[in-house]
């Protein structure tokens, strides 16, 4: 079969195509034959490394996300059947057997069912970007441990970077559970995106002074900001968050040092959430996969320009040029079609 590997850490051009054989699965795992294969900041930064070149211990195939349907099935395993249709999330996590290739062995949990009538383009979007959107949007101390409709009914959530993957689908889950959704973008064009997502309000930060704008529109300030860039953002979302609210901050790049106006936190007992999904806990991790399920079969968390994530798409043999997108911070969702 065809897959994609680095043997050493560095820039994309240490990803190359190779031949392999699948390996069968073992107790406890399947194979899952991947249609398209999703890529994520966090696969071009493990991908990178330290920047000095470490060689691997065994060749690393790439990629956390992706959608496709069920090879083969390791003993022991229920649920599943060869066929069935499935997304799978954190596959390259701490394991070398990522997405990047056509056939991947991966333990059970870390393989979901794709209802049907969803695509594999939407299946291969929201593993890392709607799981952490998940976890922002609950890291409240009072707030619900999973999201449902209903959930976040009378809570204003204000989302930096509504444009982003993990962006959009904060919107569309916050929306999904009732809440109020404000978006602060950087062009119109952006802005266009952030409305197809489902966003109620937008903010314009580069024409509108955005503490004003949440003034008029949510008095009482934000209940939970998921944040992209804390670096730039803290203090005014010090600003505009409402008593007792959380900022989750999910993303971080450059000089990771942040100034924390100590005062202005207390002074609304603020809750700063970091949260990064690969070390969130287990029963946080079911919940989000749970609830991201659910907003499957409602059919929220779409993909496409038509629904606010455009999608760049890569054959396999141009994974590399799929990982440079993503460093380059392309707007969309780039995706990988590893079956055709």
């Amino acid at each position: 079969m065809r897959a994609i590997e680095y043997a050493r850490t560095g820039s994309a051009d240490v990803l190359h195509l190779v031949e392999r054989d699948a390996r069968p699965p073992a107790a406890g795992e399947v194979n899952v034959r991947i249609a398209i294969s999703g890529v994520n900041p966090t696969d071009w930064k493990s991908r990178q490394g330290a920047g000095d070149g470490a060689e691997l211990p065994v060749p690393q195939v790439p990629n956390q996300d992706g959608a496709g349907t069920i090879d083969a099935i390791g003993p022991g395993v229920t649920g599943f059947a060869v066929g069935d249709r499935v997304w799978v999330w954190t596959a390259a996590y701490q394991r070398p057997d990522g997405t990047a290739q056509e056939v991947t062995t991966l333990p059970l949990e870390r393989v979901v069912a794709l209802p049907d009538g969803v695509s594999f383009d939407v299946g291969a979007s929201i593993g890392v970007p709607a799981l952490t959107a998940h976890r922002a949007l609950t890291a409240r101390e009072e707030g619900p441990a999973r999201l449902a409709p209903g959930a976040l009914t009378g809570t204003v959530v204000l989302v930096a970077g509504g444009a982003g993957a993990v962006g959009h689908a904060a919107i569309q889950l916050a929306v999904w559970a009732g809440a109020t959704v404000v978006t602060t973008v950087s062009s119109d064009a952006k802005a266009e995106l952030a409305k197809a997502a489902g966003a109620q309000h937008i903010i314009n930060y580069r024409t509108e002074d955005v503490a004003t704008r949440m003034r008029e529109l949510a008095p009482g300030g934000a209940d939970i900001i998921v944040e992209v860039n804390a670096l730039a953002n803290l203090e005014l979302d010090l600003e505009v968050l409402g008593s007792h609210g959380t900022i989750s901050i999910y993303a971080a790049s450059g000089d990771d040092r942040a100034d924390i106006p100590l005062r202005a936190a207390m002074s609304k007992s603020a809750r700063l959430q970091f949260l990064l999904l690969y070390v969130a806990s287990e029963r946080q991790k079911a919940d989000a996969v749970a609830s991201v399920s659910d907003a499957l079969r409602d059919g929220v968390l779409e993909v496409g320009a038509e629904h606010g994530l455009p999608i760049l798409r890569f054959p396999l043999d141009r994974t590399a040029d799929a990982h440079r997108a993503v460093e380059q911070d392309a707007i969309g969702k780039v995706l990988i079609d590893v079956a055709s």
